[in-house]
C-alpha cells in the first residue's frame, strides 16, 4: 500500500512539471510580443515624430534613428546573449531579457524628447533581440532531436505572426487610442511573461560549470557589428526616401567607407582572438595561461560541424531575398498609387499574403522536416522562393492587377516559411549542448545581416540602373511646364522605376537559386 502511494505521489509530481509544449507556449509568447514590438512602430512613426516635435524635413535623419537604433541593438545583442544563456542558464537570461523589455516599455511613453525615446527603444530592442535565440536554445534543451523541427516551425510561425500583427495593431492603436498604448500594454504582457517563464523554465538543465565571458571578443564583435550596420543602413536609404528619384540628391550623412573599414578591421581582430582562445582552450588545463583565459565567445569549430555552415549561409542568402520583397513591394506600389493612404493599405494587403503564407508554412515545414530531414524541405522552400521572385520579375508591369501580385507573393511566402524550421533544426542539432545558445543567435544574426546587405545592395543597384534608364525616357518636344510634357515625364519615371524593381526581383531569384545549390550540402543526421 505504501509502495502504491509512493508511485501515485511520484506520478503527481511528474505531472506538475511543465511539459515541453507548455514551455514552447511560454517562450513563444515572449517572442510574439517582441516581434510585434519590432514592426509596430512602422504605422506609428508619423504620430511619434509629431508628438516629439521633430521638424521635417530637416529632422528626417534624426527620426530615422527611431528605427535604426532599434535594429542595430536588436542585432548586436544576439551573439552575446546567446553565449550568456549557455553560461548563466536559459531561464535566467530569458527572464532578464523580459525585464529589459519591460524597462524599455515603461521608459518610452514618458520620454520627453527624441534622445530619451531612443534610449527606451534600445532597451526594448536589447530585451526583444535576446528572446528569439534563447527561445530556440530552450527548444533544443527540452525537445529530442527528432521533435525539434516541428517545435521550431511553431516558434517561427508565431514569430512571423507577430511581424504581421505589429503594423495592424499599431494602426488600430493610432486610430482609437495613441501610440503610447503600445508600451502601456507591453507592461502587463511583460509581467505575465516574466512570471510564466520563471515557473515554466525552472526545471531546465543548468550549466555544470560557470565559465567566464570573453569580454574582449564581445567588445570587438560589437564594434564590428555596430559599424557595419550603420554603414549598411546609410547605404540603404531608398526605403526612407520613398524611391530612387528622391534619393538622387541625398548624400550619405556618414562616411560609410570609414565605417566599413572599422567593421572589417574589428572583425578580423575578433576572428584572431577567437582562434587564439579556442587554441588555448584545447591545451591541458594545468597550464596557468589557459586557466587565466576565458573560452571564446564563438567557438570557430562550430563552423566545421555537420550542416552548420551551409545552414547559416542559406539563412544569410534568404535574408537578402526577404528584404528585397519587403522593401520593393511598397516602393513599387508607391509609384503606382498617387494617394499615400491607398498605397500604404495596398502594400499591407500585398505583403500580408506573403507573411501569412510564411506563418502557416513555417509550421508545415517543421512537420515535413521530421519526416524527410533538412535537405528536401529546404530545397523545396528555396525552389518556391526562386519561382515567386521569378514570377514577380517577369510578370510585374505597370498594369499588372494587384490580385496577380498577391498570388505571386503567396508563392514567395510559402518558400520563406518552409525554410525556417529545417534551417533552425539543422543549426541547433549541429551544436553541442553547451553551445546551443550562441549557435541559435548566429542563425538569426546571419539572416538579419543578410537583410542589411540585401537592402544596401538594392539601393546601389537601383540607383545605378535608374540613372541609366531615366536618360532613355522619350519625352515630347513641348515646353517643360506643358501638362502633356509633365504627364509623359511622370509616366516615364514610373516605367523606369518598375523596370528597376523587377530587375532586382530577378536578381533575387538568382540568389535563391544559389541558396538552393548550398542546400544540397545539407545531410541527414
Amino acid at each position: 500500500m505504501t509502495k502504491q502511494r509512493s508511485k501515485f505521489m511520484q506520478a503527481n509530481t511528474i505531472r506538475r512539471n511543465p511539459s515541453p509544449r507548455t514551455i514552447l507556449f511560454v517562450v513563444a509568447f515572449g517572442v510574439f510580443v517582441a516581434a510585434d514590438d519590432l514592426t509596430v512602430v512602422s504605422t506609428m512613426l508619423r504620430q511619434i515624430i509629431f508628438d516629439l516635435e521633430i521638424p521635417l524635413p530637416d529632422g528626417l535623419d534624426q527620426a530615422a534613428w527611431i528605427v535604426n537604433a532599434y535594429l542595430i541593438a536588436y542585432v548586436v545583442v544576439m551573439p552575446f546573449i546567446g553565449r550568456l544563456s549557455d553560461i548563466w542558464g536559459r531561464r535566467n537570461v530569458y527572464v532578464a531579457s523580459l525585464v529589459l523589455f519591460l524597462a524599455g516599455s515603461i521608459w518610452v511613453p514618458f520620454a520627453p524628447d527624441l534622445n530619451s525615446f531612443i534610449v527606451g527603444r534600445v532597451l526594448t530592442a536589447l530585451g526583444g533581440g535576446a528572446m528569439v535565440p534563447v527561445a530556440m536554445a530552450v527548444i533544443g534543451d527540452v525537445y529530442p532531436r527528432e521533435k525539434r523541427a516541428s517545435a521550431l516551425g511553431a516558434l517561427g510561425a508565431i514569430d512571423t505572426a507577430g511581424w504581421v500583427w505589429g503594423p495592424l495593431y499599431g494602426a488600430l492603436l493610432i486610430r482609437f487610442l495613441s501610440w503610447q498604448w503600445q508600451f502601456y500594454l507591453n507592461i502587463p504582457l511583460s509581467l505575465f511573461g516574466i512570471a510564466a517563464a520563471w515557473w515554466a523554465l525552472s526545471d531546465l538543465p543548468e550549466p555544470k560549470t560557470r565559465e567566464r565571458i570573453d569580454w574582449v571578443g564581445t567588445a570587438v564583435l560589437t564594434i564590428s557589428l555596430i559599424s557595419l550596420n550603420i554603414a549598411l543602413l546609410n547605404s540603404g536609404d531608398v526605403q526612407a526616401a520613398g524611391g530612387f528619384a528622391q534619393l538622387q540628391s541625398n548624400e550619405p550623412a556618414t562616411n560609410t567607407t570609414l565605417l566599413y573599414t572599422i567593421a572589417a578591421i574589428a572583425f578580423a581582430l575578433f576572428l584572431t582572438i577567437q582562434h587564439y582562445l579556442g587554441k588555448k582552450a584545447k591545451q591541458p588545463h594545468s597550464e596557468t595561461v589557459t586557466r587565466s583565459l576565458p573560452p571564446p565567445l564563438i567557438d570557430l569549430t562550430l563552423f566545421r560541424r555537420r550542416n552548420f555552415s551551409p545552414a547559416i549561409l542559406i539563412n544569410f542568402l534568404v535574408g537578402g531575398v526577404l528584404i528585397i520583397a519587403m522593401v520593393n513591394v511598397p516602393l513599387l506600389v508607391n509609384v503606382l498609387e498617387f494617394d499615400v493612404e491607398t498605397a500604404a493599405l495596398t502594400s499591407g494587403y500585398l505583403l500580408s499574403g506573403m507573411t501569412g503564407a510564411m506563418a502557416v508554412m513555417a509550421w508545415v515545414g517543421g512537420q515535413l522536416t521530421e519526416r524527410w530531414s533538412y535537405r528536401p524541405v529546404t530545397v523545396m522552400g528555396l525552389a518556391f522562393c526562386a519561382a515567386g521572385m521569378g514570377l514577380m520579375g517577369w510578370l510585374w508591369l505597370v498594369d499588372t492587377p494587384y490580385l496577380n501580385m498577391a498570388s505571386h507573393l503567396v508563392v514567395l511566402g510559402i518558400g520563406f516559411g518552409l525554410v525556417i524550421a529545417p534551417i533552425g533544426a539543422a543549426v541547433i542539432n549541429a551544436a553541442p549542448e553547451h553551445q546551443r545558445g550562441v549557435a541559435s543567435s548566429l542563425v538569426i544574426v546571419l539572416r538579419l545581416m543578410g537583410m542589411s546587405v540585401g537592402l544596401s545592395g538594392l539601393t546601389a543597384w537601383g540607383l545605378y540602373r535608374f540613372e541609366i534608364l531615366r536618360k532613355l525616357i522619350e519625352l515630347p518636344d513641348l515646353p517643360l511646364n506643358d501638362p502633356a510634357y509633365q504627364q509623359a515625364l511622370a509616366d516615364g519615371l514610373t516605367e523606369v522605376t518598375v523596370s528597376v524593381l523587377t530587375e532586382t526581383f530577378l536578381i533575387s531569384a538568382g540568389v535563391a537559386l544559389l541558396a538552393f545549390l548550398v542546400a544540397l550540402w545539407l545531410k541527414r543526421d
